[in-house]
């Protein structure tokens, strides 16, 4: 039995607009580059802006002696925070966690315990 022209045409519609199960989220589960309003969306765990005006994307984390933010509430950052096992050494302040603005370095916690 043939469907009805109107359902074929809802289907035909329909078909590229249902995701894969396989496919990433287009909230979550995005990769570097791809624009973001929070940590939680990137794969990589940092929804990082390069100004107040730009774009947010997700990038990689803060590597050791790179420039880093604590974690942070609002979970867009100007630096991001230190990859695993690594601490962001920042001077944490009120203003600096009300503005972002207060970024450190990081450090392997483990490499200072040795000196």
């Amino acid at each position: 039995k043939a469907l009805p022209p109107c359902l074929l045409l809802a289907l035909l519609l329909l078909a590229p607009a249902l995701p894969a199960p396989h496919q990433r989220g287009l909230i979550f589960n995005l990769d570097t580059g791809e624009l973001c309003l929070q940590s939680a969306q990137c794969k990589s765990g940092c929804c990082h802006r390069l100004s107040g005006l730009s774009l947010a994307r997700c990038a990689p984390k803060a590597a050791e002696f790179q420039e880093c933010s604590p974690k942070s509430i609002y979970g867009v950052y100007y630096k991001c925070p230190c990859e695993s096992g690594l601490s962001c050494d920042a001077d944490k302040s009120i203003v600096g966690s009300i503005t972002n603005s207060d970024f450190g370095i990081c450090q392997d916690p483990r490499s200072s315990e040795r000196s």
